[in-house]
């Protein structure tokens, strides 16, 4: 599973998925050997000079099922942005909040129930109409512990869902909290009367109320869309008809772009950004997309803080980047990138600082520090894999690289079998407030059960710092509480950003008028044509 989502799953939740992996894989390879459009089979145009087939390479295969409630891949999430709407849903380029099956942003009542009506004649893919029954389906749903699912823990100030009427569904809060209406993005609604009686049918098939429907899947060959006529929201279908390469090799995704196969492609490799802007459009965009630095704080030695913050001191970021990555991303100077609407530059910032990083050690009283760096098998991660070794040595620390599937090493660090990890991670997917951001990482499941830091005095601090911001009713007041867990998780370094990284794609501009490059992994197709 691509790291950016799926590394924030319960033991529970993992083997949930994994079973729904199993029975997805088994009833897509009968979707798809019942056929569907092919690059082949289908034409480039309809008749009357614009095409119809939107043909894109994904960087990743199928690692989970469709459910949006349990859904953890990269490929399947960037999928259901286009099978499924929620009441608000994300702009998938900017991330800014806007109204999907909603008629408009939820309204606020009191400072605890809020109200939200629904498009007038929207139909699931079935042909059913979709009801406030259905929402509150959908919500009860991902509440429901029994279900463990991965949005859960993005909505946990909901009380009650209830349905005023037929169109309109109304929201009690545990509490107030003020990003209400854009939080409930993270929901899409389902149909109930599909998915009650066979979850996993419906996970291998999904149905939703979006532009386009479902056809096939094959995990590791191709995804298959075709445009659904009787979607009446804000974001029609402008192709009639979608293929998604899985191309998890970079040569045969930078081989397609080349030779017209498909239009776009997600993840170009670094070394070949210059080489294909020579026949297509490329753009690297800043994500928060980061790599952290993550030290198992059970282990006495990465107890002491100082012991982390040397880790980082010692770390040239700036050759990382400009050798590995060929300048793709930017040095971490706090917990979101300096693009970030709430960005906070943290009071502590790690420059490259041998002195201060073998300072640091000895304060700590270490004399030789020597351990297993545990990092995922992602093209990118791998080649910076070296570089960490060579920073970290001529500071006198030693590290053993130990590079493997991301599944694997999630295992490892799940059993508290390690000792640092470095890898990749973005929740941003599922919004970009520093809220939602700071939570994934900083509450809850990865402090407790992941880096051992839920003892510490400054996780129960950070707890309180981002409770109390998210009830504070003005945003000046947010930022400045998201301003103090920054400086605080800053200095602590349990699990930090070395680097936010961007996100190079590559698209033919004349063949797909309105195509935008996303900050997330994945590609997105709304409102975009083919020509």
């Amino acid at each position: 599973m691509p790291e950016l989502i799926s590394a924030g799953v319960e033991r529970r939740t993992f083997l949930r998925y994994t079973s729904a992996v199993g029975a997805a894989a088994a009833l897509t390879a009968g979707l798809a050997a019942c056929g569907g459009p092919s690059s082949t089979a289908d034409g480039a145009t309809d008749g009357s000079g614009r095409g119809d087939l939107i043909e894109a390479g994904l960087s990743y295969a199928l690692s989970t099922g469709f459910d949006p409630m349990i859904t953890s891949g990269a490929t399947p999430y960037a999928a259901n942005m286009h099978i499924f709407e929620g009441l608000v849903d994300l702009d998938p380029a900017t991330l800014v909040a806007r109204p999907g099956l909603a008629t408009e942003m939820p309204k606020k009542i009191n400072a605890t129930t809020y109200r939200a009506t629904l498009r007038e004649g929207a139909t699931f893919h079935d042909g059913s109409p979709v009801t406030a029954d259905d929402v509150v389906y959908s919500f009860e749903r991902i509440l429901d512990p029994e279900n463990a699912s991965l949005m859960a823990q993005f909505v946990p100030f909901i009380d009650t869902v209830k349905a005023v009427d037929q169109a309109t569904v109304e929201f009690k809060l545990k509490y107030p909290f003020a990003l209400f209406p854009s939080r409930v993005s993270v929901a899409r609604i389902v149909p109930k009367k599909i998915v009650e009686p066979d979850p996993k049918a419906f996970d291998a098939k999904p149905v939703g109320s979006g532009p386009y429907k479902f056809v096939s899947a094959t995990r590791e060959d191709k995804i298959v869309f075709e445009a659904y006529d009787k979607y009446n929201g804000p974001h029609p279908a402008k192709a009639k008809k979608m293929v998604w390469r899985l191309m998890s090799d970079p040569s045969a995704r930078v081989s397609g772009m080349e030779s017209g196969r498909v239009q776009a492609i997600e993840d170009v490799p670094y070394i070949d950004v210059k080489r294909l802007s020579g026949s297509a459009r490329t753009e690297s965009v800043q994500s928060f997309g980061l790599l952290f630095l993550m030290c198992n704080t059970a282990d006495e030695r990465f107890a002491d803080k100082r012991v982390r913050q040397a880790l980082h001191y010692a770390l040239d970021t700036e050759k990382i980047i400009k050798t590995a990555l060929v300048g793709n991303a930017t040095a971490a100077t706090g917990y979101v990138p300096a693009t970030h609407p709430d960005y906070h530059k943290a009071a502590t910032v790690y420059t490259h600082d041998v002195a201060k990083a073998k300072k640091l050690l000895a304060e700590a009283g270490v004399g030789t520090l020597e351990f297993t760096l545990l990092l995922t098998d992602t093209g990118w991660v791998k080649d910076i894999a070296p570089l960490v070794k060579e920073s970290w040595a001529a500071a006198g620390i030693e590290a053993t690289l130990s590079i493997a599937q991301s599944a694997a090493q999630y295992a490892k660090v799940d059993q508290g079998d390690f000792e640092v990890l470095v890898a990749p991670g973005d929740p941003s997917v599922f919004g970009n407030d520093a809220d939602l951001l700071m939570r994934w990482f900083y509450y809850g499941f990865w402090p407790e059960k992941r880096y051992g830091w839920s003892r510490s005095a400054a996780y129960k601090k950070v707890r309180q710092t981002l409770d109390k911001a998210a009830q504070a009713p003005d945003e000046a007041g947010r930022r400045k509480l998201w301003g103090e867990v920054t400086d605080l998780v800053a200095d602590e370094a349990a699990l930090y950003p070395v680097l936010h990284r961007k996100l190079p794609t590559a698209w033919n501009d004349k063949a797909l008028p309105g195509f935008r490059p996303l900050p997330t992994t994945g590609l997105s197709f709304l409102d975009v044509s083919r020509a």
